[in-house]
């Protein structure tokens, strides 16, 4: 008798797992176009693309070859054009002068509060260009940088290197005619060339370590040769403290640009690069960027 309900017993766990089996292949039959169909999100900002960064390849787009200005995006290849010097020595000093003082006051631009006659390393200018992104610290790299016998040659020559940048990676919508952003009409990219800058930066070990960096305090060195400690520089790239596993990359905004942010993030060894350009406000362009870096993860 014991056989025969231990018999019954196993028909009948069988049983269950058939239909438990029939239930599981059929959610997954519903689960997979569900997943397929997971619609690209809406985002405010006028332009926005994303990619993988592993391998290129395109994960958002949205007017992603529409130009634009970029405002201080801009200073991403700025920051690129110094790291490809040949023999760079981040610890070169360069002394603080007063036409960047002077064109800082006259645009109303975004500063590092540099101080003229303090001698600054071109390590430290890199911080103040990309966190606070100071356009004085970017016309001191622009000054130090170009070649040439006056200040204004010098500055068009590494204006000139930053195109080249450009044509080197094959983007066909950027042109630079200024080093930071503050644009004469002719300062502009696409999401998708931005992304692509972006993404060549990051190939350098300094450039990641700044752009991830959330606070820097230089310490730079006065007329008298005493030693002076800047108010610390924070990074203008809310996404660092309100989006796990971001690692940089750039804000920029302007009457025209509006608000700009170049994003990336890392999560479970996979990074996800991208752009989104004119957006209505600061808050409204880390919304973007976060809606865009999660939907590229979901892709990947």
């Amino acid at each position: 008798m014991k056989n025969g309900i231990l018999g019954i017993r196993l028909t009948r766990a069988v049983g269950v797992a058939v239909t438990t089996g029939a239930v599981l292949a059929s959610g997954a039959l519903y689960a997979a176009p569900a997943q397929a169909a997971a619609k690209a999100p809406t985002i405010v900002a006028k332009g926005g693309y994303v990619m993988n960064n592993a391998s290129g390849t395109s994960l958002y787009t949205k007017a992603a070859d529409t130009r634009r200005s970029t405002g201080s995006t801009t200073k991403i290849m700025t920051a690129k054009v110094v790291l490809a010097q040949k023999n760079l020595n981040l610890d070169a000093k360069v002394t603080i002068q007063m036409a960047y003082s002077d064109y800082i006051v006259k645009n109303n631009a975004s500063s590092a509060r540099l101080i003229v006659g303090d001698k600054v390393t071109v390590r430290q200018l890199l911080y103040g260009l990309m966190l606070p992104s100071g356009c004085d610290a970017a016309y001191a790299l622009a000054d130090k940088f170009g070649t040439g016998s006056t200040r204004s040659a010098r500055v068009k020559s590494f204006i000139g290197k930053m195109n080249a940048e450009a044509k080197k990676l094959g983007l066909k919508n950027t042109h630079f005619d200024s080093f930071d952003g503050i644009g004469k009409g002719s300062n502009y990219s696409t999401p998708r060339d931005l992304t692509k800058i972006a993404s060549s930066a990051m190939k350098s070990s300094t450039f990641r370590s700044i752009v991830k960096t959330k606070k820097y305090t230089a310490k730079t060195i006065t007329k008298t040769g005493s030693t002076r400690t800047m108010a610390p520089w924070t990074n203008t790239n809310t996404l660092l403290s309100n989006y796990s596993g971001t690692i940089g990359v750039k804000t920029g905004s302007g009457p025209e640009a509006k608000y700009c942010l170049v994003f990336a993030a890392t999560r479970n060894g996979k990074t996800v690069i991208g752009t989104v350009l004119a957006s209505s406000s600061a808050s409204q362009r880390e919304a973007d960027a976060k809606k865009l870096l999660s939907y590229g993860f979901g892709k990947l």
